[in-house]
């Protein structure tokens, strides 16, 4: 038989042991990091994206919106996250900076998948596919790719429309901008010939007339969401598995008819 001191030591190391094992339950099923997201911002899910780039991401009613931000807005839903959104320089995106740097959880910003960038990053499963084109007024005697040359054209730097230009168009002189934003003022003011960038961002300079697509250039390219290379394995699953989810119920269909229906 245990003495009364024995028995009140074991009665607290007992309830201690629940009081343990229940606290324990209760902080794994609500924290984030327990589930392995080791997200920046607990409850939260932190998104850089280069903004302006419609129809992609872009401002409007004060509000970031886009096919990106669309889907963004459903993935951090899905899981149960508050979306909270931090516009920054695609250089920062694409290099993984901002992502080693621990400045944001996942960037969405229509990002190439290529080998060259898997160095740094981790890519979601694609989630578009894309093609390169050529901008250019439509007055303008430039018909293809291969009328660029000697041509001034405005390609954005760090992208695969630039690798794309210096590759295809040498001849061409490229005048690399940070953003769709400084291009499209530059063509406007007739500073370049052309740009040569992703398909649905010249389409939407193309509205009022002035402006014309002189080529599509096929080049088998899909989009993914990016995250850090190494400790993001938890949240590339979970964001995998919202976009198979948005796929199955429908939902990513209806955000893709609303930027690109024809």
């Amino acid at each position: 038989m245990l003495s009364k001191k024995s028995a009140l030591l074991a009665a607290m190391a007992a309830g201690a042991l629940a009081l343990s094992a229940c606290g324990g339950g209760s902080d794994d099923a609500g924290s984030e990091e327990a589930s392995g997201l080791n997200l920046v911002s607990e409850g939260s899910l932190t998104v850089c994206s280069d903004i302006p780039y419609p129809p992609f991401e872009f401002e409007e009613n004060g509000e970031y919106t886009g096919f990106d931000m669309d889907l963004m807005k459903e993935i951090a839903a899905g899981m149960d996250l508050e979306l909270s959104v931090q516009d920054v320089g695609f250089d920062g995106l694409q290099s993984g900076a901002v992502l080693g740097s621990r400045q944001c959880d996942i960037g969405a910003s229509a990002v190439t998948i290529t080998e060259e960038r898997k160095a740094n990053l981790a890519f979601s499963d694609p989630y578009y596919d894309s093609l390169q084109s050529v901008l250019v007024p439509t007055d303008s005697d430039i018909a293809s790719i291969d009328d660029l040359a000697g041509k001034q054209v405005g390609v954005q730097q760090g992208t695969t429309g630039a690798t794309y230009a210096a590759e295809n168009a040498p001849e061409a002189e490229l005048v690399q901008f940070p953003s769709d934003a400084e291009m499209f003022a530059a063509i406007q003011a007739g500073n370049v010939d052309a740009l040569l960038q992703d398909l649905p961002v010249n389409i939407g300079h193309t509205e009022d007339g002035a402006f014309t697509i002189a080529e599509e250039l096929p080049t088998d390219e899909q989009y993914g969401f990016i995250m850090a290379k190494t400790g993001s394995e938890e949240l590339v699953a979970a964001v995998n598995g919202q976009l198979a989810s948005l796929r199955e119920n429908g939902k990513y269909q209806e955000i893709y008819d609303s930027y690109f229906a024809e």
